[in-house]
């Protein structure tokens, strides 16, 4: 069986210690590494009944939705707002080691139902999830916070990795797309191009300059201490050009950890998988 490692923290216990304690919500989480798995015995239901998550409005939660919060000394900005959040990168599931625990928002984790965990998107936020390599497709309720393995964009519910078909593996190349109730998806009718792990192209980012001069120089560097392809793409952000630096292609999501492991040893740690 495919075990895979999920971190739990636990924004609505702090909350409560911080009115006790009467002073604000600290920057640090509480946080916990456990080996996770799926069931061991049959499912309760038959998982591939279980119904997609309906988009309703919902006010935001109370808990899980500070301005920012750190987790391993790295800090983390959440979003006011999902509309038109639309990302590729890898997902990861979580099981049964946190089948009813609390999640972030303070709803009940349910390994058997249609949600999710993910970093900086407001909870609770509905989205669609496509797997890259099938172009199977569900809809879920990210109430949660996580996953916080490098290079991981979203965490699902076991159920949805299962539809999803990534329980075997662990992890799969996904899209994730915000939707907004009472809405219609965004370009619904465009399927999503399908592309294999083979085929795929991964990119670690490393980097976002206003400057080329400065993206040219990390370049550089990289180039040196890595002895492998870094490349850089000028784009635009908010009306303003920007420059990424982007090392890879890279060879699926194992090459993909051991270059961040690489990074990490060269102080490089705020990156994120590029997918193409």
């Amino acid at each position: 069986m495919r075990r895979t490692q999920h971190t739990t923290i636990n924004l609505a216990a702090l909350s409560l210690l911080a009115a006790l304690a009467g002073c604000s919500i600290g920057p640090s989480i509480i946080e916990q590494d456990i080996i996770d798995s799926g069931p061991s015995a049959a499912p309760p239901v038959d998982i591939d009944s279980i119904p997609d998550a309906v988009p309703k409005f919902e006010s935001r939660s109370r808990y899980g939705n500070p301005s920012s919060y750190v987790v391993r000394g790295k800090r983390y900005y959440t979003k006011q707002s999902s509309k038109g959040y639309q990302e590729r990168g890898i997902a990861s599931w979580y099981g049964k080691k946190f089948h009813g625990r609390r999640t972030s928002s303070g709803e009940t984790y349910n390994m058997y139902g249609m949600s999710a965990a993910h970093k900086t998107l407001p909870l609770p936020t509905y989205a669609r999830v496509t797997n890259l390599r099938n172009n199977r497709s569900v809809v879920l309720k990210i109430n949660d916070r996580g996953p916080f393995h490098d290079n991981r964009l979203i965490d699902l519910s076991y159920t949805a990795a299962h539809k999803l078909g990534i329980i075997g593996s662990g992890t799969g190349l996904v899209e994730v797309r915000a939707l907004t109730p009472g809405e219609p998806e965004p370009s619904a009718a465009s399927p999503v191009e399908s592309v294999t792990t083979e085929a795929a192209r991964l990119y670690l980012q490393v980097g976002a300059f206003g400057s080329r001069d400065n993206a040219d120089r990390l370049q550089s560097r990289l180039q040196s201490d890595l002895d492998t392809n870094v490349r850089v793409l000028e784009g635009r952000s908010a009306d303003q050009l920007v420059y990424r630096v982007q090392v890879g292609p890279i060879s699926g999501v194992d090459g993909a950890d051991s270059l961040s492991k690489r990074l990490d040893g060269l102080g490089i740690s705020n990156t994120h998988v590029v997918i193409q």
